[in-house]
């Protein structure tokens, strides 16, 4: 699975979840969820299990950091390393 594969489901999962369908077309991969306001607290853990569902991948509480879950960009990354990690265990 590619970065870009990636970020297009978590692009959708976000305008699905958070904007209601609407401006998913608009939302650039860096836009800070928390900064802009479409995701709080209660959205992060969703944001995770949705990973950990889509990705089969573990998110520990240590990994729950703004660098890995506020935006696109840093969740596709973030997952790709996961994914990474897990495949040369």
């Amino acid at each position: 699975m590619t970065q870009a594969q990636i970020e297009s489901a978590v692009r959708n999962f976000v305008a699905d979840k958070f904007m209601f369908g609407q401006g998913a077309d608009k939302l650039s991969a860096d836009t800070s969820f928390l900064e802009s306001g479409l995701i709080d607290s209660t959205g992060v853990l969703e944001l995770v299990m949705f990973i950990e569902d889509n990705y089969r991948v573990k998110v520990s509480d240590d990994e729950m950091l703004p660098e890995n879950l506020d935006s696109i960009r840093a969740i596709a990354a973030f997952v790709t390393r996961k994914l990474a990690s897990r495949s040369a265990a």
